[in-house]
């Protein structure tokens, strides 16, 4: 993978401007804040976020890819004030469950997610070599 970064511009924190990538590519559904068996423990942005994270990361096991592999994150959020005071928990969870990984990455405030009770939602391409 080989991130993409033009001379001269200011690095971008937490995301990579653009990732080029070949190999097997996996593509993961947008993951919520429940559990493997469809349920809610809580309605905390952050908690909802590393919850989320670890779903993508036992999708992508399946495929044998790894979160080093994920190229591009996207991410739906109801609540974008809600997202920018949870920066430092999301933060921490991020590099729990993903690490010092950070794709081409875009974040959105949208209306309303499917799942009532989902706070985000994030989908998931990824590259394995």
């Amino acid at each position: 993978m080989e991130i993409l970064q033009p001379p001269g511009w200011a690095r971008p924190r937490g995301y990579a401007n653009g990732v080029a990538a070949s190999g097997r590519m996996v593509f993961v559904s947008g993951m919520i804040g429940w559990d493997g068996q469809g349920v809610f423990h809580t309605d905390d942005f952050a908690s909802q976020v590393r919850q989320a994270l670890r779903n993508i990361v036992e999708v992508l096991a399946e495929a044998g890819a790894r979160p080093e592999h994920i190229v591009r994150m996207t991410w739906y959020v109801l609540d974008k004030d809600e997202y920018v005071a949870a920066y430092k928990e999301v933060g921490a969870a991020y590099r729990e469950i993903i690490g010092a990984h950070y794709p081409a990455m875009t974040a959105v405030q949208v209306a309303a997610l499917v799942e009532d009770r989902a706070r985000v939602e994030i989908e998931v391409t990824a590259v394995v070599p």
